[in-house]
């Protein structure tokens, strides 16, 4: 009975260490054995692994692709034009053994804080290598890579690997933004101050030519009605002279019938003439009728 009782907590112990130094890695994981704090075995391989109880201890790292966002950055290029801009990176632990003994117990956060500063200082080393135009053109693409290879080799130094940096939004500071929209508002409102002044110019020099040509076109008709006015009076003084010729005083008599016509029309103003003027002549009486 005594003997049962003494070999059961010492069972318990036992398994308690079987179990204690039993881990598993993951396959999305790195682990590191470490002993007394220093790194004493690396696991990268998924599965069952051992470790010695209350000596060891093992600290597992995300073996996946992760992101980091780069806070605002503003960056001056070489035409002094400031700009804001915000990126953001992906990368890997390459190397964990070397990651450990980079970053130490801070682990991913402190790794992150340092890669901000090497991501930052890079940016604006190739941006500022560079006009705003440059940056904001298709090239961007060119000016990443160039970011990203040359912050590969720093991230080494802490065992991690870039794999890629984006830069995803560019603007103008804040305290330039408003005059920037003003000075385009300005240059726009020129732009089209000009076209307006242009518009107006033409539309004067096409309605001087439009004056002219209706002045042109309205002195060649009356040109024209003069001339057949002239050849019509000529045409008919000669139908009149003819016929005068023919018969004078068939001609005399049809004179006064249009003269009569004329005078008598509505409306035509009182005339008092004497009845025995020559104007009545065809209106007298032959005593023999």
């Amino acid at each position: 009975m005594r003997k049962s009782t003494f070999l059961i907590p010492v069972a318990i112990v036992i398994v308690a260490a079987l179990l204690s130094s039993i881990f598993i890695v993951d396959e999305r994981e790195k682990g590191l054995v470490l002993q007394f704090g220093r790194v004493v075995d690396v696991k990268e391989d998924p599965g069952l692994s051992f470790k010695i109880p209350l000596i060891q201890e093992v600290v597992k790292y995300d073996d996946r692709i992760l992101s980091r966002e780069v806070g605002p950055l503003e960056v001056t290029p070489l035409d002094d034009r400031r700009l804001v801009v915000d990126a953001f990176a992906r990368y890997r632990i390459a190397d964990v053994r070397q990651f450990r003994e980079a970053v130490g117990v801070g682990g991913i956060p402190a790794a992150e804080s340092r890669l901000d500063s090497i991501l930052r200082a890079e940016t604006r080393e190739v941006l500022g290598s560079v006009s705003s135009n440059d940056i904001l053109s298709s090239d961007r693409a060119t000016l990443m890579l160039r970011i990203r290879n040359s912050a590969i080799s720093e991230a080494r130094a802490l065992g991690l690997e870039v794999i890629d940096v984006r830069l995803k939004r560019t603007d103008l500071p804040q305290a330039n933004l408003e005059a920037t929209f003003n000075r385009m508002r300005a240059e726009r409102e020129r732009e089209a101050a000009d076209e307006i002044a242009r518009g107006e110019e033409a539309a004067q020099r096409i309605r001087a030519q439009a004056d002219r040509t209706v002045v042109e076109l309205v002195s060649d008709a009356q040109r024209q009605s003069e001339i057949v006015r002239g050849e019509a009076d000529a045409e008919r003084n000669g139908i009149f002279a003819l016929a005068y010729g023919a018969d004078r005083e068939f001609f005399d008599f049809y004179r006064s019938l249009e003269a009569y016509q004329r005078a008598f029309q509505s409306g035509n103003s009182s005339v008092v003439m004497s009845p025995d003027g020559d104007f009545f002549d065809y209106f007298k009486t032959d005593g023999s009728n």
